[in-house]
């Protein structure tokens, strides 16, 4: 991180889904296990963002389930991040969410995780180890930790 006047400087949400890329490191999607990007995804999520001073304005998402959305059912694992965007005047004007997406084939015990959702904000109060070491202790993660996705996705969409 570059500084400015001696205080580092926080980059700017539209920043964020190239830094997530970056995080993910120079290896081919194609190699990565779950594992990997779940890490890289929560380097990318204790790195600071320059944004409102509002609650939950940055909040990390992890959420799986099945799904068909553009073919067949696929099972999807979405590590997102969520950034609140102010006008000028400071109020409320949208959302980011810059999203890791990993589809995986489908399988019964893929299947048979059902779906499940769970957020941490950054202005809550909790600690952000304790949550990604809480999802990694959930009978899901021992599921799909060594996984090879058959697809991974980045990408950035303001709703």
């Amino acid at each position: 991180m570059e500084e400015e006047d001696g205080v580092t400087r926080r980059p700017s949400v539209d920043e964020a889904a190239g830094l997530l890329k970056g995080e993910l490191g120079s290896r081919a999607l194609a190699d990565l296990v779950t594992e990997d990007v779940w890490l890289a995804f929560l380097r990318f999520g204790r790195r600071l963002f320059h944004g409102p001073d509002a609650p939950d304005a940055d909040g990390l998402l992890l959420q799986y389930g099945t799904h068909m959305f553009d073919g067949p059912a696929t099972f999807m694992l979405d590590l997102a991040r969520q950034f609140e965007v102010s006008d000028s005047d400071g109020d409320h004007d949208h959302y980011v969410h810059v999203h890791c997406e990993l589809r995986y084939g489908l399988t019964p015990a893929l299947e048979a995780l059902g779906s499940y959702t769970s957020w941490f904000f950054h202005d809550a109060g909790g600690d952000l180890e304790e949550w990604a070491q809480w999802l990694s202790q959930r009978a899901a993660w021992t599921a799909i930790h060594r996984l090879k996705p058959t697809e991974i996705r980045v990408y950035q969409e303001q709703v």
